[in-house]
């Protein structure tokens, strides 16, 4: 929304974009003798696969998108004092705090490994300069997606899944945001079914700035012990990361 951190989003993620954009512009046969009935190892829950083990930064850094990814974007890292504003965002409702997490940079749940990007698409190739720069300052407004890779022990992941589900309909009337130091209402939070992984879901919170209709579009994925959150902010209504969350899907498998 159009908070403290929207506007360190849009000054931090353009003045990049700006500076880019001048220089880039078979298993073996049953037994039939023996007894019919399944061991107690076969039936019993402990003798299931185990969990997979959580990813590390380092390796959640080889599964984020990169420039490589998104030939039509221009790719920057997240800002550390950026990560420090999201992760001390509050919402006035306890059950509101897994959706508030998914607006910034922020982990939902205790994660193991993390890695960041944000992206903001760049002009088409051949563009003129005047075009490049025109493309350059519609950036300072435009949308720019932030991507959040996260990876939990255990069922940490379906975990913080279900608590962003949970989150979502428990506050779609609505709720107060503060960070860095202001306060948006936030007027509703809608959300909807999405594809990709083993679960996906969007949220869109809107928000009314000064008369000026805000939103945020956020779409979260788990895909194993991974969670993946995509969120597209702008200066006024945001664009849906559509291209971004597929590129993002396939790259983890």
């Amino acid at each position: 929304m159009r908070t403290a951190l929207v506007r360190r989003t849009v000054l931090t993620a353009s003045a990049v974009s700006l500076a880019l954009l001048a220089t880039a512009c078979g298993s073996d046969k049953a037994d039939t003798k023996a007894d019919a009935k399944p061991s107690a190892a076969a039936s019993s829950p402990a003798a299931a696969a185990p969990a997979a083990k959580a990813k590390t930064d380092a390796e959640l850094s080889a599964l984020i998108l990169t420039k490589d990814d998104l030939a039509d974007h221009l790719v920057v890292a997240v800002p550390k004092d950026e990560v420090a504003i999201a992760e001390a965002a509050k919402g006035d409702k306890a059950e509101c705090q897994p959706v508030v997490r998914t607006q910034g940079t922020a982990t939902v749940g205790t994660a193991a490994g993390v890695a960041r990007m944000k992206a903001v698409a760049k002009p088409k190739a051949g563009a003129s300069p005047e075009d490049t720069a025109a493309a350059g300052l519609k950036a300072l407004a435009g949308t720019r997606t932030s991507v959040t890779l996260a990876s939990y022990e255990g069922k940490g992941a379906e975990e913080a899944f279900a608590a962003v589900k949970s989150a979502a309909t428990a506050c779609a009337g609505g709720f107060s945001l503060a960070m860095d130091g202001e306060n948006t209402k936030i007027d509703k939070v809608v959300s909807s079914a999405a594809t990709g992984g083993d679960e996906a879901i969007a949220l869109t919170l809107e928000a009314d700035v000064a008369g000026t209709k805000v939103t945020t579009e956020t779409v979260v994925v788990r895909k194993g012990n991974v969670l993946a959150t995509h969120t597209a902010s702008a200066a006024g209504v945001a664009e849906k990361p559509t291209a971004i969350v597929a590129a993002q899907v396939k790259k983890l498998g």
